[in-house]
């Protein structure tokens, strides 16, 4: 995810024109969310193999609802919102995505510590 965010993204706005970038993140935007959302789901599943339900089960638990809430909610409503060029909409739920992906990250690194 640090990688992603801080590292992939911005060389993509960086090395390409605003069109191909803009496409380019659409269409990896949804194996972000996925492949987050399957690792997570894996975790948790570890987590109720071992009879494990403290702190970090909550957490990676959160982790997988914002994934999915990112993926099948958030994106979508993104999309449009600029397709439309909405603006002040595209920029809260773009907002509200940054502030979801930091709050997952978070939270990962609670959950390593």
């Amino acid at each position: 995810m640090l990688f992603f965010s801080f590292t992939i993204a911005p060389i993509i706005f960086k090395s390409l024109d605003e069109k191909n970038a803009r496409n380019f993140i659409r269409s990896i935007f949804p194996y972000y969310y996925f492949i987050n959302l399957i690792l997570s789901i894996l975790v948790i599943i570890f987590f109720v193999s071992m009879n494990f339900y403290g702190l970090n089960f909550y957490l990676i638990l959160s982790v997988a609802i914002l994934f999915a809430f990112s993926q099948f909610i958030l994106m979508p409503m993104i999309n449009k919102y600029r397709d439309n060029n909405e603006t002040k909409k595209f920029n809260y739920t773009h907002g509200v995505s940054v502030v979801i992906n930091i709050i997952q990250m978070v939270f990962l690194v609670i959950i390593l510590i």
